[in-house]
This record gives structure tokens, sequence and C-alpha cells, in this order.
């Protein structure tokens, strides 16, 4: 079988922040486990972008809104929804618990991180490439050579407001993605677009492209149609163009 490459596209701007949150999420994650400076150095340089994705946006309310309306979908119809791979009873609740859990948040995600001086000092100077360095931020690179223990229970510390968010991110995401409905589609020469039905909602696409295929996908448009190019990848300083092949490739919409 051959590998499939997945392209996800958000349909409203609620869904984007949410898929960028759980993209920096899933790198904050990661890099925690690895004790390197440079790693550390990426930890501070991810939470920074989730702390400023929250302050620009107020996701608690997003979040809330979301679960909202995944519950009033699912206890409207619970039978459509009910399968094998989907058991609507056990989403209802969880979504029940998140709405319960956003509910009883009462200050500003995040707002102790953005009182921290430390973190204040290296947000301003993240602002200036190379800004970090040790002569420019003398105070960061002292604690960035704390022992590993130190440095883990404060970086914990600061990260603790967010968890909680990012298990209602995936929560939300899960569900939605779940519940795709999947065809298989022919972009001729490239070039592929569809008018949305009125089923629902469609949150978000995904176009899977076999790896082998030597293209990827291109995506554009909002919540009544959108367009998929796939794009034959540039070489040395050349701008990728259009295939000229038809391309097979299996379209999902998700509309929970």
């Amino acid at each position: 079988m051959d590998t499939q490459i997945n392209y996800e596209f958000p349909l409203n701007e609620r869904i984007r922040v949410l898929m960028r949150l759980e993209q920096l999420f899933i790198e904050l994650k990661h890099f925690l486990e690895i004790d390197t400076i440079l790693d550390r150095r990426v930890v501070m340089k991810t939470l920074l972008d989730i702390s400023m994705i929250f302050n620009r946006n107020n996701i608690k309310s997003e979040l809330f809104k979301e679960s909202e309306r995944l519950l009033n979908i699912l206890n409207t119809a619970p039978k459509e929804f009910d399968s094998d791979d989907f058991n609507v009873k056990d989403s209802i609740k969880k979504l029940t618990d998140l709405k319960n859990m956003l509910h009883s948040y009462n200050e500003k995600i995040g707002a102790t991180l953005t009182k921290n001086h430390l973190f204040q000092s290296f947000s301003q100077r993240s602002m200036i490439p190379g800004g970090t360095y040790s002569f420019d931020l003398p105070s960061y690179h002292y604690w960035l050579l704390q022992a590993n223990e130190i440095r883990l229970d404060e970086l914990h510390e600061w990260i603790k407001p967010f968890l909680d968010m990012y298990d209602a991110i995936d929560l939300v995401l899960s569900l939605i993605r779940i519940k795709g409905i999947q065809k298989q589609e022919l972009a001729e020469k490239g070039f592929f677009q569809l008018t949305l039905k009125d089923q629902g909602i469609c949150q978000l696409l995904q176009i899977q492209v076999p790896q082998n295929s030597h293209c990827f996908a291109e995506i554009s448009g909002g919540r009544h149609r959108f367009t998929v190019r796939f794009m034959q990848a540039a070489l040395k300083e050349e701008r990728p163009t259009q295939t000229k092949q038809d391309v097979n490739f299996n379209l999902t919409c998700c509309y929970l």
C-alpha cells in the first residue's frame, strides 16, 4: 500500500486557530523530553508562540462555543452519528465535562506567565533576530544552564494553565476529524473545485495523496466552496507549477 501524505485545511477561523495551537503543543511536548540547550530554546520559543495566540484570541470562549455546537448536534441526532468507531454517549459526556471545566476558569489563560520577569524579557528580545544571545539576555543564558530538574519544574509551572486547553483542543478536533466523509476524487490536470452541499457546516478538509505522486496539494477556499491545485515541487530557484497530469486523491469533508 502506498504511503499517503495528508494535507488538512480549516474552513473557518476558529478551527484554523485551534489547529495551529494543536501543532504548537505537539512540538512543545516533543522538545520538553529532550535535554539540550538548543531544545530548551525551542521550548521557550514554542511556549511564546502559544502564549501570543492566547493573548490575541479568547481561546476559552472559542472552545466553549465549539463544545456547545458539537453537543447540540450530537444531542439532536445521536443515532445518525453512533457507530463502531464513534460512541455518541461517551462523546457527549466528554463534551459536557469540557464545558464545565471551561466554565470554571475565572482568569485569563496564561496570565501569570506574562507577568514573569524572565519570560517577559525573553518575549521582548525575541522580536529581534538573534536577540536572545547571552550578551543580550544574560538572565536567560543563566536559566538555560540550570540543572534540568530546576528548569523543568519552572517550565511545568508555566505550561500547566495551558494543558487543560490542549486537552480540550485535542477532544474537539478529534471529534470533528473522526466523522469525516471520505470519497475518491480526480483532479484533472491538477485542478479540482467543489461547492459544499447544505448538509451542515464543513469544518475542515483532508486531502490524501500518494507520496510517490511527486506533487503537493495547495488548498484555498471557505465554508461554501474550495479549490485544490496539485503543484509540482520546484527545482532550485524555480517556482512550483501546477501539474499537467490527472491526480487521483482521497477527499475527506469533516461536517461534524
